[in-house]
């Protein structure tokens, strides 16, 4: 509330070198923590969370000892858990402060979900990275940039001021700065444009850098081949394919051995709240993932049909969020719902300061639109945990209950800020037990 009041007596530039003044300030109170960790920043719209934790899972298959910051989770070394602060990218102090405690407790790498919200409020300045990942771009948050040519230039700026910083001695070796970009993705010159020592590109279409090829999706899982190298992982999607070259890319800027990659990726058995299976022995299956918006749910409805999840009903729970997140969103999610799903249900998800009914309204409008009936195939239920409730008594055998929206964060947030306990899979568990 307070930063809202602030937004509106100071103009921008005021807040600017607030922000910058408190970034600063953090840096220095902290000792500069990054300058004695290998820094590696990931940002993009998609995939965030899931590279941040596959690049840190090769890491310590390496040897080293990790720290993470994610949308997902918090990480240092042995110590994990999730985040449950709703903020990809926490306030300057807090994140300098875990960089701190990485050191402190021995970490030689960290790796950081760089958001561009997060960057527009300089909370990435004082953190000097090593490497600069990009992952994808597609339209997201133009609202709270104002289109999509600033949402990319936030974006940008991590790669600028990478291609700025001062290299760092580490172990008495010199740190070369590294830049990784989805060369399949259709802006990747505009990331991999800026000054670094390496510049490596990943994808399924390229003939150099980090290509995978020979792909398969299977009931288990994915499979793909890197330089004669193949991988069987126990991922889905092909957007997990792209998260997975990315991490293999960065160790390849790195100079980790891709056999190290292999052993270190084929062991993930899943990632929290991203394409995680919820089994209570019923004999449907419950999937519960965060995708947020229109690019996200396509490509996981795509996952579904690739691996072949369903042989009865899709039933799909979603929402939309309020607080300024984009309100052309919310229609668009209805009308994929309603074109995919049997059933769809629509309920609450982070209303903030909006109307709850009204943001469910909107993307009821878009399933309708797709030919979806009101309290036929289609429901508006406020309360999220009836929703599920409702969802789980309209699943048979061979059925597909799927829940987007939350994944694994931990609280719906309402009016006033005010948090709601809230972890989606241990809802479903719960419900699932009552069946």
């Amino acid at each position: 509330m307070i930063k809202e009041i602030l937004k509106k007596i100071f103009p921008k530039y005021l807040l600017n070198h607030y922000h910058k003044l408190m970034a600063v300030s953090a840096n220095i109170f902290y000792k500069q923590p990054s300058e004695r960790m290998v820094v590696i920043g990931v940002t993009g719209t998609n995939g965030k969370s899931s590279t941040v934790s596959l690049i840190a899972r090769v890491l310590e298959e390496a040897g080293h000892k990790v720290g993470a910051t994610s949308t997902t989770l918090f990480k240092i070394g042995d110590k994990e858990w999730l985040n449950d602060k709703k903020m990809t990218m926490v306030g300057r102090f807090q994140l300098q402060k875990l960089l701190s405690q990485m050191v402190m407790a021995g970490c030689s790498h960290a790796v950081i979900e760089t958001s561009s919200q997060g960057i527009e409020q300089f909370r990435h300045l004082g953190i000097n990275y090593d490497v600069a990942v990009f992952t994808n771009l597609a339209p997201e948050h133009i609202e709270a940039h104002g289109g999509f040519e600033n949402y990319k230039r936030a974006k940008q700026k991590l790669f600028a001021r990478l291609s700025e910083l001062k290299k760092k001695k580490l172990g008495g070796r010199e740190v070369d700065k590294v830049i990784v970009v989805n060369g399949d993705d259709k802006h990747s010159d505009d990331f991999s444009k800026f000054k670094a020592d390496h510049k490596i590109r990943f994808g399924m279409d390229g003939k150099q850098g980090v290509v995978a090829s020979e792909l398969s999706y299977k009931a288990d899982g994915i499979g793909f081949t890197v330089d004669s190298t193949q991988f069987n992982l126990k991922l889905f999607g092909g957007f997990n394919v792209y998260n997975s070259l990315s991490a293999i890319a960065v160790s390849k800027g790195l100079g980790i051995d891709i056999e190290v990659c292999k052993k270190a990726l084929e062991k993930v058995e899943s990632i929290p709240g991203r394409m995680e299976f919820i089994n209570e022995g019923q004999v449907f299956k419950v999937l519960v993932d965060y995708a947020p918006e229109p690019e996200s749910v396509k490509q996981l409805y795509k996952t579904i049909d690739d691996h072949n999840f369903v042989s009865g009903k899709l039933i799909h729970v979603l929402g939309s969020c309020g607080g300024g997140r984009d309100v052309v969103r919310r229609p668009i999610l209805g009308k994929m719902a309603g074109e995919k799903a049997d059933y769809v249900i629509i309920t609450n998800e982070d209303p903030y300061d909006d109307d709850p009914m009204e943001i469910i309204d909107s993307v009821v409008g878009g399933a309708i639109e797709s030919g979806k009936v009101l309290d036929k195939n289609l429901f508006k239920i406020i309360d999220r945990r009836e929703a599920i409730e409702k969802a789980v008594s309209l699943a048979d055998e061979g059925d597909l209950v799927l829940l987007t929206g939350k994944g694994s964060e931990q609280a719906i947030v309402l009016a006033g800020g005010k948090k709601m306990k809230w972890d989606e899979r241990e809802v479903v568990r719960e419900v699932l037990k009552l069946k």
